[in-house]
């Protein structure tokens, strides 16, 4: 029976291609938390590595185009969270993972639940430009819900002073960072709408990690911010953080500074205008530029699936794989090498002509010896007469000349003078002489007949 005859009959290669592509296209991404072992870095660039636990092990793939984006050192026994999808090295038959994205864990964890947690709000409706409050334009009375010892306490207390002594200010203490923190903001949000003596709040802290600002991450307070009936500004941390909490909030300050004054009164309506129509312009192209991504990211895992590219990496894979074993092969050829050469190192030394190397030895010594002492005769008459050359350059030297009692006389514009002619009644002339210069006026010229 032929094989070609009965499909339900396959060939090894047959059988690992199909695992591959049922792999691949049915587990998809998959995100992975591991210990990193037998990492190695061949020549293409690519890393390849084994991803542990305590109770099971997989082997991994991470090729040069991805890795580049790494922005850390990957070790040995190093925590790390991975992007992957599902594959199988064919020739060898080994179920591996091919990494397109690599973080160290703790940092990764907390991306990750920022991520999920950011696209379902999204999905919500939370972040729409629609849900947004207007800020009124001239505030009656500032809520500040911030810790009541942090600098941007302090910092948007002083802004404020400095824009617009004038308006009221209501503060409402936090804690801005660690366990229940969150509870805390969230609380402090629904008391100052509870009172309703304010008509904006400034929500926020200043800069940290991303751990250090967490709570403003936290689902309790987005919703708790999409629930304000009063209008608030995020002023988390520094213009570079991003918290879930700026997406949900009606304005987005870069710094706690920025968001007292945009709250407070110093500019023109005009400008004011104009600011908030940058605000929203920014946020929806956020918007569009997040969703352009997501499409993006969409269509390439698609023509990823479909691309050349996938062999080729299983080609260099393969590849490195057996230039590592070309690698082992030549150190042991070298090896054995090497060990014969030490033997026959051995046996020269055991018949080596000692007496006839010390006799070389002396005569070279006796050769360096002469070399030296010609040398220095050599260096003693090109002393002598470099002295001569510098004893015939002295006597033509203009200083010289000057000590035999010559002079150089020169016009303001520094040009030597040689004739009469060169001057008129009134110029000033300068003289030079061997110890010193005159400067002089001419009061009368007369030639030579």
């Amino acid at each position: 029976m032929s094989l070609d005859s009965n499909p339900r009959i396959f060939t090894v290669s047959r059988l690992n291609a199909e695992v591959r592509l049922l792999l691949e296209n049915e587990m998809g991404i998959v995100w992975l938390v591991g210990e990193i072992s037998n990492l190695t870095v061949p020549v293409s660039g690519h890393w390849y590595l084994t991803l542990k636990d305590s109770q099971a092990q997989v082997k991994c793939a991470m090729f040069k185009g991805n890795n580049r984006r790494v922005t850390f050192k990957p070790q040995n026994g190093k925590q790390v969270l991975v992007k992957a999808r599902l594959s199988l090295y064919e020739p060898r038959g080994d179920y591996q993972l091919i990494i397109e994205s690599m973080q160290p864990e703790g940092d990764g964890r907390l991306q990750q639940e920022f991520d999920q947690l950011k696209m379902s709000l999204a999905a919500e409706g939370l972040f729409a430009q629609t849900a947004k409050k207007p800020l009124p334009e001239q505030p009656r009375r500032v809520g500040i819900i911030t810790s009541q010892t942090g600098a941007a306490l302090f910092d948007i207390l002083h802004v404020l002073k400095r824009r617009d002594p004038n308006l009221p200010v209501v503060i409402y203490p936090t804690m801005v960072q660690g366990s229940g923190a969150a509870i805390q903001i969230a609380q402090a949000i629904g008391r100052a709408n509870t009172r309703n003596e304010c008509d904006i709040l400034i929500v926020g802290r200043g800069g940290g990690s991303l751990e250090d600002l967490w709570c403003f991450n936290e689902e309790i307070v987005a919703r708790t911010i999409a629930a304000s009936g009063i209008p608030i500004v995020s002023a988390v941390g520094h213009e570079i953080d991003v918290t879930i909490a700026d997406f949900v909030a009606d304005v987005r300050a870069p710094t706690p500074s920025a968001a007292a004054e945009l709250v407070s009164r110093d500019l023109s309506t005009q400008l004011q205008t104009v600011a908030h129509q940058k605000r929203r312009l920014n946020s929806a192209m956020e918007r569009y530029l997040s969703h352009q991504q997501r499409s993006l990211s969409a269509y390439q895992h698609r023509i990823e699936k479909q691309h050349p590219q996938m062999q080729l990496n299983n080609q260099s894979q393969r590849l490195d794989d057996l230039n590592q074993r070309l690698m082992n092969h030549i150190q042991q050829r070298l090896q054995r090498q090497q060990h014969r050469v030490e033997n026959l190192t051995l046996r020269l030394n055991n018949l080596s002509p000692t007496k006839r190397i010390s006799q070389d030895k002396s005569h070279i010594e006796e050769l360096k010896r002469r070399l030296l002492d010609s040398m220095d005769r050599n260096l003693l008459m090109q002393r002598h007469q470099l002295a001569l050359a510098a004893e015939k350059l002295d006597t033509v030297s203009p200083l010289a000349t000057l000590m035999r009692g010559y002079s150089i006389t020169h016009n303001q514009d520094g040009k030597i003078i040689t004739s009469t002619k060169q001057v008129e009644l009134g110029d000033n002339i300068t003289t030079r002489f061997a110890d010193g210069d005159i400067t002089s006026t001419v009061t009368k010229t007369s030639e030579l007949s």
